[in-house]
């Protein structure tokens, strides 16, 4: 399996709980920090093609909140999504994962990433 790539920024608590847990697991990862590397613009495409703008944008969180609603209504298709996230990178659901299988999912549940892992 390849490494697990995490993506996020490092003052998170749901990022700090997943590193925490995979690092307690023994699972090595690849940490990717929105805030010091940028959001991976050549990802983000097949990201919103595996979870959708409403799975990936986080809209309950305070950065969205924070957003203009002209801004926030202008958010109507993949092209309008990608351009969000790369400017307000903490509107990105957290933390988003690549799985060493290439599958994508944002969040944290420890029973689902242990089902997801075999453990």
């Amino acid at each position: 399996m390849k490494t697990i790539q995490l993506y996020g920024i490092p003052n998170c608590d749901t990022v700090k709980k997943a590193r925490d847990w995979l690092s307690t697991q023994g699972i090595a990862y690849d940490f990717h920090d929105y805030k010091k590397e940028g959001v991976p613009l050549d990802l983000l495409p097949g990201w919103l093609k595996a979870l959708g703008r409403d799975t990936l944008i986080n809209k309950k969180g305070p950065t969205w909140r924070k957003l203009d609603p002209s801004l926030q209504a202008s958010v109507v298709d993949d092209a309008s999504a990608i351009a969000l996230m790369q400017a307000h990178s903490s509107v990105i659901k957290r933390p988003a994962v690549v799985w060493g299988d290439g599958t994508v999912t944002v969040g944290f549940a420890a029973e689902a990433w242990a089902a997801k892992l075999g453990r």
